[in-house]
């Protein structure tokens, strides 16, 4: 007898019930799979199942697969939810939404029409709009509405958890509140571009930052508005590098110019369509070791400073958005003083909202304008505009990728920043 009709044998002998049968052939235990198999299922070894049992293993495979965790609505094809019942789906909708927005708290529930209500969306208009779009882009979902609690259905999701379970969350990370000014040049973010044209620094430049904001905590259900607050840390450095210059006594490339450095601390709020930030920062420049050496005429100086500034944003339609704000410097280094006051002010139009379904993303081409005015430059306008097309796998929300021409006419950067200039610039950036 062969090692695996013992096996077998040794196996089916412990089952209360033994349907299979053995011989001491290795032909008759070639089979000792389908024996395994029938003890487990209950059905005569002595018969040929092998296309039931196919069919079976297709089956359990299925089941498995309807176990994962999915991550992307995509994953989800039409003939897979077609047909489920509505607290299957209600149960892929909620996964989904935990992995998208799992700090948000959102909860959800369908009912026999496969209408998907979504309970504790954030006040906050923009991410509410997105969510509702994430749960209208499933399949076999026939419409999603803001759902009203009532006391029938706090019991009902009470049951599930908690609406909040604690008044904010650490280190939130899918999104944050107050969307950076994309077109202001003092942004943090991660870039790289190719400018031209620049008479101040170099006329071609490599022009890269990196740079992001970390969100700390974020509070909900805040004031009488109930929006949300959050309190976060920001830092960038930005370098501008002079392709192929004019001197360049030791064979270099690209010299490095100017290196700028911000960190700050900004508080926002949002609620329905508005927002705010209440930023302190401190800025500083620093002129590049190349640059020194081979422009032995420039003398340095350090334009550094401390400076407050709030900001207030609205939303006026799903692609438009607005925002004005002052800014105050509370000190400055002695040997490059500025003046107290500024303010900005600048608009972003998301022209349409696309879908990439091949892809998976969403996708906008925008036009973003940012107005500067410094006291110490006399309140004259600084202006950059940029137009092109951002991807992000959330549509409003989250890090996006843009690509983008942008045209600068106002003052230069670090201690040039009292000079006027004018470039065009193809840039690539990935940030919120």
């Amino acid at each position: 007898m062969s090692y695996k009709c013992i096996i077998a044998v040794l196996f089916i002998s412990k089952c209360s019930t033994t349907f299979c049968y053995c011989s001491e052939t290795e032909q008759n235990c070639s089979n000792y799979n389908q024996n395994i198999e029938c003890i487990i299922h209950q059905c005569d070894p002595r018969k040929d199942y092998s296309d039931e049992l196919t069919i079976h293993l297709i089956e359990e495979r299925e089941k498995q697969s309807k176990k994962l965790r999915l991550s992307r609505t995509d994953k989800i094809s039409p003939e897979h939810l077609n047909g489920e019942s509505a607290s299957y789906l209600e149960g892929y909708i909620q996964a989904l939404i935990d992995d998208n927005y799992y700090e948000l708290n959102v909860l959800v529930f369908v009912d026999k029409y496969f209408v998907v209500y979504l309970y504790n969306l954030p006040s906050d208009e923009r991410i509410k709009n997105s969510i509702i779009a994430f749960v209208k882009d499933l399949p076999d979902v026939k419409n999603v509405k803001d759902g009203k609690i009532d006391q029938q259905i706090k019991r009902r999701l009470n049951e599930k958890q908690p609406i909040r379970q604690m008044n904010g969350v650490w280190f939130p990370e899918s999104t944050v509140i107050f969307q950076p000014l994309i077109a202001n040049p003092r942004e943090p973010t991660y870039s790289v571009a190719y400018r031209s044209g620049d008479k101040i620094l170099a006329n071609n430049q490599a022009a890269v930052s990196l740079g992001d904001i970390f969100p700390i905590f974020r509070w909900f259900d805040v004031f009488p508005m109930r929006g949300d607050l959050q309190i976060s840390i920001a830092g960038c450095v930005w370098a501008n590098f002079d392709i192929k210059p004019i001197v360049h006594p030791r064979g270099e490339w690209a010299e490095l110019v100017t290196t700028d450095y911000i960190i700050s601390v900004p508080i926002t709020y949002a609620f329905d369509k508005w927002a705010f930030r209440l930023r302190a920062y401190h800025i500083s420049s620093h002129l590049g070791d190349e640059f020194i050496i081979n422009h032995s005429d420039v003398l340095r100086v350090n334009p550094s400073f401390e400076a407050v500034d709030f900001f207030t944003s609205y939303q006026a339609t799903s692609g438009l958005r607005l925002y004005v704000g002052p800014g105050i410097v509370v000190n400055s280094d002695d040997s490059f003083p500025m003046k107290f006051f500024y303010f900005e002010y600048g608009l972003e139009w998301r022209i349409v909202n696309l879908r990439h379904h091949y892809h998976k993303l969403y996708g906008s081409p925008f036009i973003a304008i940012d107005m500067q005015h410094w006291q110490v430059n006399s309140y004259k306008t600084s202006a950059t505009i940029q137009l092109g097309y951002e991807w992000s796998k959330l549509q409003g929300a989250g890090r996006k990728v843009r690509v983008f021409g942008e045209y600068h006419n106002g003052y230069s950067e670090g201690q040039f920043f009292n000079k006027m200039t004018d470039y065009f610039a193809m840039r690539a950036s990935w940030g919120f």
